[in-house]
């Protein structure tokens, strides 16, 4: 079974921890007793709104954008001067990018409630004598529009957001019971800031002036938020469930996986996680009724359900067929449906596009298309990774290949 490697990007990694943590990654401190007396009409403290905000949050991460956005609407009628409406509206359009990041189509609404976030959030920092929420925001806020800027690759943008969201990250912290929250920055922080470098050495000098991160201690840190944040819990559950991958922990994000699917089922990334996260810990039922359920979901045009995850799902089916039930037919069908969507997405060097090409080639040569299957090998052969398995798998179908034709010939002259 091919184990699918994460995509990092390390240079956005390395502006995330920037952005969330600065050069030392400081905890949250308690305010006074007569400091938290300020703080009573914070929204972000609010019980009431907290309730308003929950239906409204589950929406957006269950895809239900439309539902989402009349309770952020009904927000905003509510409390029009507050940043909080915009900056949920603006985590629905990330989140719409999050299936693909290489879609632009919502990158302007991004960040022109990112934008209108900033604003009423620098008229409350110059208004309000406690400073923290309005901070907070402006952070989170500055945060995100760096956060795309980076996937765009537009450095100066990012670094310039990167540079406010730091300033007001630690003005925000400290206050005392938003500190689950702010915890999450500490977490991101301690994981990548030991991670990059032994991935990535080119990028060691860059972190020489950082605080040496502890990825033990990082994971730990977001595992608490995951369990204990408001707003930023479903935000560290996404990228525990990276994290896990990557350091080998499958039946972790598995579990993990499958509770975030099972909480918002229509979610496309989770389901797509779900699915791969089933496939590489051998539960080969849900990761075959997943795989379909993403493929129906993309055959009826739900949202986020597109090419990324169609890859991923007609991968799954495809080797099942191939290697279990044997059902060559049914295995081609599914690793074309593979390389249709590879192509569509422009990821024809992925690991699902060369693994597919590679069990065409199997397939092929099982019907005895030697031709045929030395044709698939060979694309594949030219797309893969050279360190990667693909490519050596690839090579060594082609070698056998020659050499199953070699003894062909010997065998036809006797």
């Amino acid at each position: 079974m091919t184990k699918q490697r994460m995509s990092i990007q390390p240079y956005w990694v390395l502006f995330l921890i920037i952005v969330f943590c600065g050069f030392t990654p400081v905890q949250a401190q308690l305010y006074t007793a007569s400091e938290m007396d300020k703080n009573y009409d914070m929204l972000l403290k609010n019980p009431g709104v907290q309730i308003e905000a929950t239906e409204a949050i589950n929406l957006l991460y269950n895809y239900k954008f439309s539902e989402a956005q009349r309770e952020f609407r009904w927000l905003q009628y509510r409390y029009p001067k507050h940043p909080m409406p915009h900056f949920l509206m603006g985590l629905a359009e990330w989140w719409k990018i999050v299936p693909n990041t290489d879609n632009e189509a919502y990158d302007n609404r991004l960040l022109a409630h990112m934008d209108s976030c900033i604003y009423l959030a620098e008229k409350l920092y110059e208004e309000k004598e406690n400073k923290v929420e309005p901070a907070f925001f402006l952070s989170a806020a500055y945060a995100f529009k760096g956060r795309l800027y980076s996937e765009r690759k537009q450095w100066a943008k990012a670094t310039f957001a990167g540079k406010n969201a730091l300033k007001y990250l630690e003005k925000s912290k400290g206050y005392g019971d938003l500190s689950p929250e702010l915890l999450f920055g500490d977490g991101v922080y301690n994981y990548y800031s030991e991670w990059i470098p032994k991935e990535y050495p080119i990028l060691k000098p860059v972190l020489i002036f950082f605080q040496k991160g502890n990825k033990k201690l990082g994971i730990q840190q977001l595992e608490k938020v995951a369990n204990n944040a408001f707003y930023t819990r479903v935000e560290a559950r996404y990228f525990l469930l990276q994290i896990y991958s990557m350091e080998n922990q499958y039946a972790k994000a598995y579990d993990m996986a499958k509770y975030m699917w099972q909480t918002y089922p229509d979610n496309p990334y989770f389901e797509r996680y779900f699915c791969r996260s089933a496939f590489v810990t051998g539960h080969m039922a849900e990761a075959q009724q997943a795989a379909r359920n993403m493929l129906d979901k993309i055959e009826r045009g739900m949202p986020g359900y597109e090419g990324v995850s169609g890859r991923n799902a007609a991968f799954v089916l495809a080797y099942y067929s191939f290697n279990y039930t044997k059902d060559y037919d049914a295995a081609a069908n599914y690793y074309q449906q593979a390389i249709n969507y590879s192509v569509k997405t422009n990821s024809l060097n992925a690991g699902y596009y060369v693994s597919s090409l590679i069990g065409l080639g199997k397939i092929a040569e099982t019907k005895k298309e030697l031709n045929e299957a030395q044709r698939y090998y060979k694309l594949a052969l030219d797309k893969a990774d050279r360190k990667s398995s693909q490519h050596s798998e690839a090579k060594k179908a082609i070698d056998d290949l020659k050499k199953a034709r070699r003894n062909e010939r010997r065998s036809r002259r006797k």
